[in-house]
């Protein structure tokens, strides 16, 4: 009997630990997500600091031991995480749960590296720390809706792409004849990074056309390219429009997932606000 109750006392306690870690409704489970939110972004600041020469020399020690304090917290959440989830297996292998545990294993990797030679090796582990900034994607409530709406657009985005690669093959082959080697448009693969260089705006402006057709084929790509840019952040707009009109709620009836074009109600008529 005692046994009994110890282990509903167990299942109890992590019943109580999973609400506090894995959902926010309740104080604590608010309390648990705001400091991990603030632990996270100290941490990545402190990463940053730390590849800054100067302060690297004077705070060095303080920011190590930052480190290590805050990568303790994180393999406590992570044991936490563990415990009290019903199905650890399946959380230690979701992509929240690696990008815990490649927040916390490059401090301890780095414990494995030391001296001159490993010096470069060294601080390309320790980079693996910005990784945390991911488990920054867990406090956005809207990330959510726009993974819905770029997985809808995937199709329309995808036929985009293609015609853009298409596109900048013709110009890039186009301005390989127009222009030649002579003009620094040495090979049709480099004709084609000048064409995605001009194309999206960027100009780096280490080739540029000598002719007058030439100059003339760079303002017709470089007029492409304002319209271009517009074309996928219009079609996530609408896809995220069109998820946000399908929550809407009749204020009469309370019926939810209407048409995008819907003005009023499909079941009482009412006016869709």
């Amino acid at each position: 009997m005692k046994e009994r109750k110890e282990q509903q006392k167990y299942v109890r306690w992590r019943k109580d630990l999973y609400i506090i870690i894995f959902e926010a409704d309740t104080f604590w489970g608010k309390f648990f997500d705001v400091s991990l939110l603030i632990v996270i972004l100290l941490s990545v600041i402190a990463v940053m600091l730390e590849s800054v020469e100067h302060i690297s020399e004077v705070y060095g020690l303080e920011l190590l031991y930052m480190e290590w304090f805050v990568t303790l917290l994180f393999l406590i959440e992570y044991i936490a995480r563990l415990i009290s989830d019903p199905n650890p297996r399946k959380y230690a292998f979701s992509f929240f749960g690696i990008i815990d545990v490649l927040s916390i294993i490059p401090t301890f990797l780095s414990l494995f590296f030391s001296g001159a030679h490993t010096l470069l090796i060294l601080r390309s582990v320790r980079l693996l720390r910005v990784f945390r900034i991911f488990k920054l994607v867990r406090f956005l409530g809207e990330a959510n809706q726009l993974s819905k709406a770029l997985k809808a657009s995937r199709a329309k985005i995808t036929v985009f792409i293609v015609s853009v690669m298409i596109l900048v093959v013709i110009m890039g082959s186009l301005m390989y004849l127009v222009e030649g080697k002579e003009n620094g448009f040495t090979s049709i693969p480099r004709s084609i990074y000048w064409a995605i260089v001009t194309l999206t705006t960027v100009g780096y402006g280490d080739i540029a056309p000598m002719t007058v057709v030439g100059q003339s084929i760079a303002s017709v790509v470089m007029i492409l390219g304002y319209g271009i840019i517009a074309v996928p952040t219009g079609i996530v707009t609408a896809e995220m429009t069109s998820q946000k009109r399908s929550k809407i709620t009749c204020n009469t009836c309370h019926t939810k997932g209407h048409d995008e074009e819907a003005r009023y109600c499909k079941m009482c008529g009412s006016k869709l606000v």
